[in-house]
């Protein structure tokens, strides 16, 4: 069951949210056949969508990270909503590169860092809020920090992790965000910076021992308490009906020539495995309409 769990510590000084997100990683490497490079890239993007969409309060809000760092993998997508439901691709996801020296999936090398990181919040608003940061390293994790300490002011530290089993599955996916609030004093800084060096890697804890695991080892020696737990999954919210809005936004003169060709047109959808197949007479309809 993936989900995101949500806690305080300090005294409200410290917040700091998990997500487990195992299922929907795997959902998202099976969806467009994924090489574990790729995997580990999508897989920390969706894992950060995630993590920020839950966070927004508007209901029916969403949230989308984009990033491309220039590198052969080319922009890696998520798109979160308000509950930290989340969809994504990736451009190149058939990319695969060596392992680094440390054994690790190379992730930095696929994605570069001679670019962005975009986050778009989308509040129901005409304009979407756009904030954006310079990439760090193309790892993400180290990325998402430098975007939350520079564009959002608030000082943080991220964990993103994707484990790729030896069939090319996915064994464990999640991450954590931990903040401060104004006021807190330098000796808490000093004890959580020393609990994230010394803590096992993520995906193991993960893998190994939940969710809540996390907190006992980013948070020890803190008082903390839970305050909410929510399963969040994979999902897309395409319909027929975004199709048909798509194909009738392309114009008359190229929806003609589409029509003239006299054949069955099929459209898949970018972030899921559905396609949505029209005849020529239902061509005929749109461009009516």
């Amino acid at each position: 069951m993936d989900k995101i769990i949500r806690a305080t510590a300090a005294e409200g000084f410290v917040k700091m949210a998990v997500v487990d997100a195992r299922g929907a990683v795997e959902r998202a490497r099976t969806i467009h056949a994924c090489s574990p490079t790729a995997a580990a890239a999508l897989g920390r993007t969706l894992c950060a969508a995630s993590l920020l969409g839950d966070a927004m309060k508007e209901e029916k809000g969403s949230l989308t990270i984009r990033i491309n760092g220039g590198g052969p993998i080319g922009s890696v997508v998520a798109v979160s909503d308000s509950s930290g439901n989340v969809r994504g691709y990736v451009e190149n996801p058939q990319l695969h590169l060596p392992l680094r020296g440390d054994g690790k999936l190379d992730v930095g090398g696929a994605v570069g860092r001679d670019g962005m990181l975009t986050v778009s919040r989308d509040l129901g608003l005409k304009e979407p809020y756009i904030g954006s940061t310079a990439l760090v390293s193309g790892e993400i994790a180290e990325d998402l920090t430098a975007y939350l300490t520079e564009s959002e002011q608030v000082p943080s530290a991220c964990a993103l992790g994707v484990l790729v089993d030896t069939d090319r599955s996915v064994k464990a996916a999640g991450g954590f965000i931990v903040q401060l609030m104004p006021g807190a004093d330098e000796a808490l800084i000093a004890k959580l910076e020393d609990n994230i060096f010394m803590m096992d890697q993520l995906t193991t804890i993960l893998d190994e021992d939940g969710a809540e695991m996390v907190f006992k080892q980013v948070l020890k020696g803190l008082e903390y308490h839970l305050v909410s737990e929510k399963e969040i999954e994979y999902r897309c919210y395409c319909s027929r009906e975004r199709v048909e809005e798509a194909i009738r936004s392309i114009g008359p003169e190229e929806l003609e020539s589409i029509i003239a060709e006299g054949k069955d047109v099929s459209v898949s959808c970018q972030f899921c495995d559905k396609v949505y197949s029209f005849t020529p007479d239902e061509l005929r309809a749109l461009r009516q309409e």
